[in-house]
Parts: structure tokens; C-alpha cells; sequence
């Protein structure tokens, strides 16, 4: 594309090309123009010299276009149109739009988020496309570089985490959509019920028995075990399995004790048949982060998809779903997010 020369050409004279050829009449095209016959007849020379074509001829009925004016015809609206759709705000219509989202959630989050938004979001933007991935070790970075739009992690939010609402990366924004708590999921009959039902489940107990451990983005401990181990104290990890499906059936099957999120856990206690017991000591909760690049913040496609996953949060999971929303800087967006439809 030779754009020096695109530079130099008055893009108003394709407008009155336009209506020359649509009017093929001086006269008619400088009263819808709000021209001079004068004026008109000089944007037209203007015209002959850029395209090296007299374009129309007068007869006794007006114009004629010549046939390489005719072969602009074909090709002139098009372009028109798609110069005036660049003048037009963002806009997104759900109804309508066959855009492709891609985000990276953790397993955790999968269970609990996504029957809860997938059916609303299908119903109003039947032509919407959603690719998931797992999240991973790679998705912040992933995000950064626009290799996917949304991603949904669990943050600790201890001061001393290594990622933390405070600490996320450049240009990366957030919402928080609810927080959670860790607790324990342990097998019907399980000798822990027993303790727990005589007021005797603690922390040195919980130490005693043997665990599996879900590995986390390339990392066989959690923030529980780094919270541990700074006051001396380890867990006995007996199994690390890759997934929280996994873990939950090797805990149906053995002794092994499984911490994970409370929202989680309900859904695997019902589904292997297990039994939830409180963390037996104090921890901090995490919370459930939606994380976009500041690059799609503004964007109405990515306002009304976070808006419908958080709304969906906040119906699912009522108090613990916050809708504070901050990017950047912390800044507090509050509730602006709106998007414009055709």
C-alpha cells in the first residue's frame, strides 16, 4: 500500500463521485452536497485529473458515466461504507456477533463459573464462539501478549503471595468475582469424622495424616503449605496428581485427606460421595480474579462478557462475589462498565 500517495488525496471527492453517479446530474448532486454548481464542477475537474478519466460526458439528459466511472460504481459503496464504519464507535451486538473469545481458568473454577454463565451467554449471542484452555504458568504472560482475552485464576490473597491483587503484572486488570475458603474433604467413615464430631479435629491431627496435593501450574505446593512451613510445619503429601477430579477420586478410595476451595469441594463431595470437614486452623481466603490486558478494556465485546460472567458470579455466590473493579494503578472503575449495540 502505497500510503504517501493515499496521503495526498481528498477522500471527500469519493463522496461526490458518489452522489455524481448516483444523481448524474451537477445540479441535483450540489443540492444534496450543499454545493455550488461551481464548486461541484471544480471537485469533478479534480476528480478527472486524479483518476485519468473524464468519468461522465453531458448529454441532453445529464450525465453519462464512462465505463471506468461504471466500474467505480461497483466498488465505490463498499468502500464507503467500510470508511464510515471506521468513523463509528465500538460497538457489539451480541444477538448478531460471531466474535471468538479465549480465556484460561483454573480446574477449580470450572465446575463452579461456567454452567452458571455458559447457558445465558449461548441464549443471547447464539453465534458467539468460546475456547477454554487450562491455566497455566504461561497464561499471565499470555494475556499480556493477546494470545487469549480473559483469564480466571485463584489469588491468595495473603500480603506475603507471590501473586496477589497488588502484584500482577503490568497493563494486566481485575475483577475479583468472589472469594473462597480452603477446607477438607475426607472419605464416608473417615477417622477424622470422628475426631471432628468430639470437637478434637486439629491442626496437629491434620498434620498426622497423609494428604494429595493437586499440582498447580508446575508447583507441588500450595500457599497453605508456604503458610505452614513458615511456623515449622509440613504436611505429608503422600500423592500429587495433575488434576482436582483425580484427587477427589484418590480420596474417595483411601484415607488421604484433600484440601482444596470450599466451592469445589462441594461439587466433588457429591459427585464421589465425600465428606467436608473445616480447615482445622486459621488461613486466609482466596479469591476468584477475572483478569483481562488493559489493551480490551474499553472494548464492548469484553465489557458485556465480563459483565455476564460477573453478574453470574454474583448470583451463584451472592456476599463472597465482589464486584470492585480495578486495573492498572488500582483504579476504581465502579459500575461503568456499559456497551454500546447497534
Amino acid at each position: 500500500m502505497q500510503l504517501d500517495k493515499l496521503a495526498r488525496i481528498d477522500l471527500n471527492l469519493l463522496v461526490v463521485l458518489q452522489v455524481l453517479l448516483e444523481e448524474q446530474s451537477v445540479t441535483r448532486a450540489g443540492v444534496r452536497l450543499n454545493l455550488s454548481q461551481s464548486a461541484l464542477s471544480k471537485s469533478l475537474n479534480r476528480l478527472r485529473d486524479l483518476l485519468g478519466d473524464p468519468l461522465f460526458s453531458r448529454t441532453a439528459h445529464g450525465l453519462k458515466p464512462t465505463a471506468h466511472a461504471l466500474a467505480l460504481a461497483k466498488q465505490l459503496p463498499d468502500i464507503l461504507q467500510a470508511l464510515y464504519q471506521l468513523t463509528r464507535p465500538p460497538h457489539f451486538d451480541p444477538a448478531s456477533s460471531t466474535r471468538s473469545f479465549s480465556f484460561a481458568m483454573v480446574e477449580s473454577a470450572y465446575e463452579t463459573l461456567i454452567p452458571g454463565f455458559i447457558g445465558p451467554l449461548l441464549e443471547t449471542a447464539p453465534g458467539l464462539r468460546l475456547n477454554s484452555y487450562m491455566w497455566s504458568e504461561k497464561s499471565l504472560s499470555d494475556l499480556q501478549l493477546g494470545q487469549i482475552d480473559l483469564g480466571i485464576d485463584g489469588i491468595d490473597l495473603k500480603p506475603q503471595s507471590d501473586l496477589g491483587i497488588d502484584s500482577l503484572p503490568e497493563g494486566i486488570c481485575h475483577q475479583i468475582l468472589y472469594h473462597d475458603i480452603q477446607l477438607c474433604l475426607v472419605r464416608k467413615g473417615h477417622p477424622a469424622l470422628a475426631l471432628a464430631a468430639r470437637g478434637e479435629w486439629d491442626l496437629e491431627y491434620y498434620l498426622a495424616l497423609k494428604h494429595v496435593q493437586v499440582r498447580c501450574e508446575g508447583n507441588d505446593w500450595w500457599a497453605l503449605d508456604y503458610h505452614l512451613a513458615q511456623n515449622g510445619k509440613q504436611r505429608h503429601l503422600c500423592a500429587t496428581v495433575p488434576d482436582f477430579y483425580g484427587a477427589a477420586s484418590v480420596c474417595a478410595h483411601t484415607d488421604l485427606v484433600f484440601t482444596l476451595p470450599q466451592s469445589f469441594a462441594r461439587h466433588a463431595s457429591k459427585l464421589y460421595g465425600l465428606e467436608m470437614l473445616p480447615l482445622p486452623f486459621e488461613f486466609m481466603p482466596l479469591a476468584y480474579v477475572l483478569l483481562w490486558h488493559q489493551r480490551n478494556d474499553g472494548d464492548p465485546g469484553h465489557r458485556w462478557l465480563r459483565e455476564l460472567i460477573t453478574q453470574s458470579a454474583l448470583e451463584n455466590f451472592g456476599d463472597s462475589a465482589l464486584k470492585n473493579v480495578s486495573g492498572r494503578g488500582r483504579e476504581n472503575v465502579g459500575n461503568s462498565q456499559k456497551w454500546t449495540q447497534d
